[in-house]
């Protein structure tokens, strides 16, 4: 085993200390796996790889959901040198092939039930040499053909001790895929001398002990569920309750059957939970924090009051240059202060703003360190990146007189309408505040006046009582008319991340659909915005 500690190395060390104390709670399984398991789990999948041609710096794509198998296979890898690129399974056609292609991996894991998904464009996947199907989540047989099953790693006759394979360093663990909100995904790489374990095991004893019970139901191949909420239960000896996807029914049941003490979410999934109907003794629950990425300012204090817990706000990226966090003791609001990073705020001409300015986000990097990002074959990508010793996020930010930093928005969700800049994230915070919109996201689109008209797709809590000409009369007062968006679409859900971030390129992608209401046509001349 590498001297440098990696993920694996530190499950070995938790498997001699917590011994059969629970890693994971399976919540739609109620079953438990413990450190001990997990450990022996990861060295069969280690060794099962090497009896079909694995070893150190190949790589393996997975396409697979929420499920014990996914971490053993990732904690597998990194028994024997081998990389590991977690694909979305929501991604289709060409966006899957890149994603599968660009990463060189030679071997791919697919659960059984999207084993369609490979079938569909396996002629345009040249690099993958072996396909292994899991199907231990599936009653019956499944026929493999010509697939090896993963079953087989399980096997009693597959050894479950340590693969003892010496490699490099140098190689590559993981490399994990941004959600390409706004444009082609980058192969983020993390090697077994840089990842981002280090950065974050220092928050371990801040926010966990051993006998915390972390809740998940984010998919673990996003860095949200995998270096966060694995990562940090990892190295507290504590455990991970995972569910196979989010449910804002079924939520709150799955805390009290997990025991979850704390999770994680994004900024999507508080309104979500906010606006569902009142429950009785829905505040009697175990949960004691909320790790967030986007709480609503607005929704903080009445999340916190209404469901009996407490929220720490964090901010970083896949990336791993930097880390903000809020730990109770700034703003409500606010991402809080770096923690143990360097930041920058700057304007257009990359000079540093006063307080209450607004400009874009700076982490500090320092070449051939932990914080150094690197793009898969994508050189020109790290260079636009990072700029001297400074990685810049792409985020619009401004910071108090207390040191203290606001999320403003995104640099590519700023608008210009008549002659006005117009923020996104400001119109979607109004649009919020509508009882019947569940989520919504506001973009620009064309103009026959050139510069942008505003459109915004929105999801209704009731969509069988939902009159688009309302959110018109409600904005306003609220909004500039210069803001208020011109077109209105509804929907019945987004096209998402892997984070359950709304996808706006799509949404740019299709326009002004036919569904869509305009404010010039379906509204009052008058009053139109």
């Amino acid at each position: 085993m590498p001297e440098t500690r990696n993920w694996a190395a530190m499950l070995e060390e938790q498997a001699a200390n917590r011994g059969d104390h629970p890693f994971l709670y399976l919540i739609d399984q109620d079953q438990y796996i413990s450190y001990n398991e997990m450990d022996k789990n990861a060295n069969r999948i280690g060794n099962y790889l090497l009896a079909n041609g694995g070893g150190p710096g190949k790589g393996i794509a997975t396409l697979m959901e929420n499920s014990s198998q996914f971490l053993d296979i990732f904690f597998g890898i990194q028994k024997i040198g081998m990389y590991i690129n977690p694909v979305n399974t929501e991604l289709r056609g060409e966006g899957l092939i890149y994603i599968i292609d660009n990463s060189d991996a030679e071997f791919l894991v697919i659960d059984s039930h999207l084993f369609d998904l490979y079938t569909a464009i396996k002629d345009h996947l040249p690099k993958i040499k072996k396909v292994f199907v899991n199907a231990l989540e599936v009653s019956g047989r499944v026929e493999m053909h010509d697939r090896l099953d993963l079953g087989n790693a399980y096997a009693d006759d597959v050894d479950s001790g340590n693969p003892n394979i010496e490699f490099s360093n140098d190689l590559k663990l993981m490399i994990l895929y941004t959600s390409g909100t706004t444009g082609l995904p980058k192969g983020v790489v993390s090697r077994y001398n840089r990842n981002m374990l280090q950065r974050i095991s220092s928050l371990t004893e801040i926010l966990l002990t051993p006998d915390s019970v972390y809740y998940t139901p984010l998919p673990l191949i996003h860095g949200n569920a995998l270096y966060v909420t694995t990562t940090l239960s990892l190295c507290a000896g504590s455990t991970v309750a995972l569910a196979k996807k989010f449910s804002a029914s079924r939520f709150w049941d799955d805390i009290k059957q997990s025991g979850a003490t704390i999770f994680n979410t994004i900024g999507a999934i508080i309104p979500i939970l906010m606006k569902q109907p009142p429950r009785a003794n829905e505040s009697d629950h175990p949960l004691i924090r909320v790790i967030s990425a986007g709480c609503p300012a607005e929704l903080w204090e009445p999340f916190e009051k209404r469901f009996n817990v407490e929220i720490f706000e964090a901010y970083g990226s896949v990336e791993g240059s930097g880390l903000i966090i809020n730990f109770g003791n700034a703003p409500k609001g606010s991402l809080g202060k770096p923690h143990e990073s360097t930041i920058r705020i700057v304007n257009k001409n990359r000079k540093d703003v006063e307080p209450g300015e607004i400009g874009e986000l700076l982490f500090k990097v320092i070449p051939d360190k932990k914080n150094t990002i690197e793009y898969y074959n994508n050189t020109a990508a790290a260079q636009e990146k990072v700029i001297g010793e400074w990685a810049y996020s792409g985020d619009l930010m401004f910071q108090d007189s207390e040191g203290n930093i606001y999320f403003v928005g995104r640099n590519t969700d700023s608008m210009r309408r008549r002659g006005e800049n117009v923020s996104a994230f400001d119109v979607e915070k109004e649009i919020l505040k509508h009882e019947n919109v569940m989520e919504c996201a506001v973009y620009g689109v064309p103009s026959e006046m050139t510069e942008d008209d505003i459109m915004a797709t929105i999801r209704p809590v009731n969509s069988g009582n939902f009159d688009v000409k309302e959110i018109w009369d409600f904005l306003k007062g609220k909004l500039a008319k210069f803001a208020i968006p011109r077109y209105l679409r509804v929907v019945d859900d987004f096209p998402r991340t892997p984070s359950y971030r709304i996808k706006k390129t799509d949404l740019k992608k299709a326009g002004v659909t036919k569904d869509t209401f305009d404010s010039e046509k379906d509204y009052s001349k008058t009053d139109a915005p």
